[in-house]
C-alpha cells in the first residue's frame, strides 16, 4: 500500500500540518491501495506565502528563461510517462487508451506553452499608448480527478509562461498520480516557491485559496456548482477567475450526414473517458424519420466496439466510475430515464456481468428522450447517451441550444458548408465538425454556465496577465 505523507512547498517535500487521512481506492475492485495525509488551512497559507515570495523574482524573468524552465519540465516529466499511465489506470480507472492520451497531454502542455510564448508579444503599441502585459501574481490552481495531471500540466505551464507562481490543489482522489508528476516537476529544478502543491479537501484547502487575499487568480476545472462557489468567494478580493465547468454537449447529426460513420463517432464522443468528461457528447440529436436506423446502428456499434472491462486491458473502452458514489449517481440517472418513459436501447441498471466488484456501469443509450427529462438536462458524468429527435434544422439548433451549458458541441454533415452554417449558430465554446479533434493552441472554455474565460494558447495566456497602459 502506498503512503503519501508529504506536500510540496517552497521547493521541498514537507510534512503537512494537517493530519486527516484519506483512503485511495482502486475503482476496478474497490480495494485499498494507498493513503494520503491531507493538508489544511495552515499548509495552504504556507504554500501561498512561498509562492508570494517567489513571485518577486520570477515575475521579472525573461521569456527565454521561462522557455528554458518549460523545456526542463517537459524533459523531466517525459522520463516517467509509463509510470504516470500505469498509476492513472490503477488509481482512477482510466482506460489504457485514455490514460496514454491524457498523460501525453500533460507532458506536451509545456511544449505548447513554449509555442505560445514564441508568438506572444508582452509589449504592444495600441493607439498612441504602450501596453505592457504583466503577470498577475500568485495563481491558485484547483483541478479535478478525471484527468488530473493533464489539468495540472496545462494550467501550471500557462502560469509559468506568464511569469506567475502557483499553488496547486489537486483532487485528493488523485494523490498517487499527483505524487509522480510533482516528483518529475521537482527534478526540473525550478526556483523554490514557483509552484507548490497541497493535497487537501476542497472545503479546506480550496476555500483558503479562494478567500486568501494573496491569491490574484484562480484557475478551476470542475463542476458548475463548485465553480459558482469559487466565483462568489473570489469577488471579495476581486480575484481574476478562469472557470471550466460542466457540460451537456449536443451532437447534431444532420440529415445529409453519413450515418454509418456519424453514429459510431457519436458513441465514441459520448463514452469518452468512460463518460466522465465535461465535453462528452451526451445528447444525440437526429432526424425523427431516421430514428429506427439510428437505433439499429447504435445497437450494432455498442455490441461490436464498446467494451466495459478492466481498464488495464488494451481493448477496454469503458472502465469503472471513479468511486462508489459516482457509480450510484449514474445508476440513479439510468433509473430516472426508465421511470420518465425513455426507451432503453442498450444497457440499463446494475453492473455488467462479471464486474460486480468494481464501479462498472453498463454502456447505456436511451431513445425517445424529451427535453424535460433529467437525462436530457443534467450532467450525468457516466456512459449514458440520450437520443432526441427533430423535424427541421431550425428545431435541431433550438434543441441543441436548449441547455444551461455551452462547453462543446458536435456537428455531422455531408456538406462542410451546411456544417459550418449550423456550427456558427450553436452556443458552445468549441464545435467539432465531422470528427473528434483537439487543438491545444486554440481557446477552450464555455458559454453560459459552462464557465468563464478561456484556456490554452494566446487566449489562455492573456488570462494570467494584466494589461498596463502607459501614455506619454
Amino acid at each position: 500500500m502506498k503512503t503519501i505523507d508529504k506536500i510540496y512547498i517552497n521547493g521541498e517535500f514537507v510534512k503537512p500540518h494537517g493530519t486527516e487521512l484519506f483512503d485511495l481506492i482502486n475503482p476496478t475492485d474497490n480495494t485499498l491501495i494507498g493513503q494520503v495525509t491531507l493538508g489544511d488551512e495552515i499548509d495552504a497559507r504556507n504554500a501561498i506565502e512561498a509562492a508570494k515570495e517567489a513571485f518577486k523574482k520570477f515575475s521579472k524573468t525573461s521569456v527565454a528563461e521561462r522557455i528554458g524552465y518549460l523545456q526542463r519540465l517537459h524533459d523531466a516529466s517525459s522520463k516517467r510517462k509509463d509510470e504516470m499511465v500505469d498509476i492513472m489506470v490503477k488509481e482512477y480507472g482510466g482506460t489504457l487508451q485514455f490514460a496514454r492520451m491524457s498523460t501525453q497531454n500533460a507532458i506536451n502542455s509545456f511544449l505548447r506553452a513554449i509555442d505560445t510564448l514564441n508568438q506572444f508579444d508582452f509589449i504592444r503599441t495600441i493607439g498612441s499608448s504602450k501596453v505592457i502585459l504583466q503577470p498577475l501574481g500568485v495563481v491558485g490552481i484547483i483541478t479535478p480527478w478525471n484527468s488530473s495531471n493533464s489539468f495540472i500540466g496545462s494550467k501550471l505551464s500557462t502560469a509559468i509562461a506568464a511569469g506567475c507562481t502557483a499553488v496547486i490543489k489537486p483532487s485528493e482522489m488523485s494523490a498517487m498520480q499527483t505524487q509522480i508528476f510533482i516528483e518529475c516537476l521537482d527534478e526540473a529544478g525550478l526556483p523554490p516557491g514557483v509552484f507548490n502543491v497541497v493535497n487537501g479537501n476542497g472545503n479546506v484547502v480550496g476555500t483558503e485559496i479562494t478567500n486568501n487575499a494573496d491569491i490574484a487568480k484562480i484557475s478551476f476545472t470542475g463542476s458548475t456548482f463548485v465553480g459558482k462557489m469559487i466565483a462568489r468567494g473570489a469577488v471579495d478580493t476581486m480575484k481574476r477567475v478562469t472557470l471550466e465547468l460542466g457540460g451537456k454537449s449536443p451532437n447534431l447529426i444532420l440529415d445529409d450526414a453519413d450515418f454509418e460513420k456519424a453514429i459510431p463517432m457519436a458513441i465514441t464522443a459520448a463514452f469518452m473517458n468512460s463518460g466522465q468528461a465535461c465535453i462528452a457528447g451526451t445528447r444525440l440529436l437526429v432526424p425523427e424519420n431516421r430514428l429506427d436506423q439510428v437505433k439499429n446502428i447504435v445497437k450494432s456499434t455498442v455490441a461490436q466496439s464498446v467494451r466495459v472491462n478492466d481498464p488495464q486491458k488494451e481493448d477496454t473502452t469503458i472502465g469503472p466510475m471513479v468511486n462508489k458514489k459516482q457509480y450510484e449517481r449514474v445508476q440513479e440517472y439510468i433509473k430516472s430515464g426508465i421511470d420518465q418513459g425513455a426507451e432503453l436501447v442498450v444497457g440499463g441498471v446494475g453492473h455488467p456481468e462479471g464486474l460486480e466488484a468494481g464501479n462498472f456501469v453498463k454502456a447505456t443509450v436511451f431513445a425517445c428522450v424529451t427535453p424535460e427529462m433529467r437525462i436530457a438536462k443534467e450532467e450525468i458524468f457516466g456512459p449514458v447517451l440520450s437520443i432526441l429527435t427533430y423535424k427541421t434544422e431550425e428545431e435541431a439548433i433550438a434543441l441543441a441550444n436548449d441547455t444551461v451549458y455551452g462547453l462543446q458541441a458536435y456537428v455531422s454533415s455531408g456538406s462542410k458548408e451546411n456544417a459550418h452554417r449550423v456550427a456558427e449558430q450553436l452556443d458552445a465554446g468549441r464545435v467539432l465538425i465531422n470528427g473528434l479533434y483537439h487543438d491545444p493552441l486554440a481557446p477552450f472554455g464555455g458559454f453560459k454556465q459552462s464557465g468563464i474565460g478561456r484556456e490554452y494558447g494566446i487566449y489562455g495566456l492573456e488570462a494570467y496577465l494584466e494589461p498596463k497602459t502607459i501614455l506619454e
